[in-house]
């Protein structure tokens, strides 16, 4: 049977209405795919906690979660991930990435040209359809 980690995704909107987009570095599992920042929940954790301690952890910058936006399970070949992602803002700092290879902030109707992993997918489709 797989194994299944619940995952919290971060769906950070600048005052541009632009969307914060995080490319996996090669190091990464499934390398060089875009997804949203965010991380596993630790047990016992909330998943506001959770989102809050992983930005923190990955983009050095502190956010106050809003909203939770999209919540979905993608199987993978070898696990499946519930992927919960969470509306927030930057209450302080600035993200820089300290794990992904690169960031960029994006308009919501540009989403779909860049190459998602697959458990985000829905979670753009979901912005895209709020235009």
């Amino acid at each position: 049977m797989k194994k299944t980690v619940k995952v919290v995704a971060a769906i950070i909107e600048n005052e541009k209405k632009e969307i914060l987009c995080a490319l996996r570095s090669p190091e990464m599992a499934m390398p060089n795919m875009w997804e949203f920042p965010g991380g596993k929940v630790e047990k016992d954790e909330d998943i506001y906690s959770a989102l809050v301690r992983e930005i923190k952890e990955e983009l050095n910058c502190k956010i106050e979660t809003v909203d939770l936006f999209h919540d979905n399970i993608h199987e993978y070949e070898t696990f499946i991930i519930n992927l919960i992602a969470i509306k927030c803002r930057i209450i302080d700092g600035t993200p820089t990435p300290s794990e992904h290879s690169t960031l960029l902030w994006l308009k919501r109707e540009n989403l779909k040209s860049l190459k998602w992993a697959p458990a985000d997918v829905p979670a753009v489709e979901k912005l895209m359809s709020e235009i």
